[in-house]
This record gives structure tokens, C-alpha cells and sequence, in this order.
């Protein structure tokens, strides 16, 4: 399977699950754990593919599945700031060490 190919396929199952839980009602909590699911699925399915395993998308889909069960059991606190500035840290950690290793070569 090519990389193109896991990555269309995982943007349509996210796709299919945003409709039917916008369809079925399902909170936003069930939301978030179906989406860290597909995310964590794909990454997955990358690593058996041989394919390069994306670290920050594993770190999302770990944070989506936090989000939910918080929301399934009603724990108050208020994590989505908390998972917008860690993914947004990450992110700009991954673009420094992307600049780095191409200066080395």
C-alpha cells in the first residue's frame, strides 16, 4: 500500500465518522474517540506498512482518545487549550529538527 493510499483512506473513514456522528448525535466526546482511533489506526497501519511512522499524528490521536474518555466521564478539565498548544509545540519541534537535519546534510 502506498503512503498516498493509507493517508486518502484514513481522511475518508475520518470523513464517514464526522457524517454519522453529526447523523446519529453523538457527543462530542464519542467524537473525539472515533477520531483517535482512525488517527492512531492509520499510524498504525503505517508502521506494518513499512511506511515512515508520523510521530506528531501519534501524539494527536493519543490526545483525541484523552479528550473523549475525559468527556465520556465527565472529568472537568478543560483540555482542548491544553491539546492545541502541545500539538502546536510539537508541530513547530518537528519543523526546528527538519531544518536541522537537512543543514547536516
Amino acid at each position: 500500500m502506498t503512503e498516498r493510499n493509507l493517508d486518502s483512506i484514513g481522511w475518508g473513514i475520518f470523513f464517514i465518522w464526522i457524517g454519522i456522528c453529526s447523523i446519529a448525535g453523538f457527543s462530542f466526546a464519542v467524537g473525539l474517540l472515533g477520531v483517535g482511533i482512525i488517527t492512531l489506526g492509520v499510524q498504525f497501519a503505517r508502521r506494518f506498512s513499512n511506511l515512515k511512522f508520523e510521530g506528531f499524528w501519534f501524539f494527536a490521536g493519543i490526545l483525541f482518545l484523552i479528550g473523549g474518555l475525559f468527556g465520556l466521564f465527565r472529568i472537568e478539565f478543560d483540555l482542548i487549550p491544553i491539546i492545541l498548544i502541545a500539538a502546536g509545540v510539537l508541530l513547530l519541534f518537528s519543523v526546528i529538527g527538519r531544518k536541522k537535519s537537512a543543514e547536516q546534510i
